[in-house]
């Protein structure tokens, strides 16, 4: 199990979805997630067969933030060519996280 943190603070489980099938598939077919995804790497992503919305962070290599946005079922995000790696939550995880950009985020296994 792996854990998302900011100023060693634990904001979340975190699930890994590093491999082509698991970058994939993400989110789909689920109703909800418990913590949160990191696409690596991702440059955008989708939300098209999504049953539920998301936030989504756009992170640098060294796991910067760098933009966030709330996606809703259906819809596709701009690509990000900064970007490294996507973090995906439910929508208002970010908001009780406290995340915006700028901040440093480290992922612990």
């Amino acid at each position: 199990m792996a854990w998302l943190l900011r100023d060693d603070q634990v904001l979340a489980a975190l699930e890994l979805a590093e491999q082509r099938s698991a970058r994939m598939r993400g989110l789909l077919g689920r109703d909800h997630v418990d913590g949160a995804l990191l696409i690596r790497p991702a440059k955008s992503v989708h939300s098209f067969g999504m049953r539920f919305a998301i936030d989504v962070a756009f992170c640098d290599k060294d796991m910067m933030v760098l933009r966030t946005v709330g996606l809703r079922p259906n819809r596709l995000t701009r690509v990000s060519l900064r970007c490294a790696c996507i973090i995906e939550a439910e929508l208002g995880a970010f908001a009780r996280w406290k995340l915006e950009p700028g901040q440093q985020l480290e992922v612990r296994e």
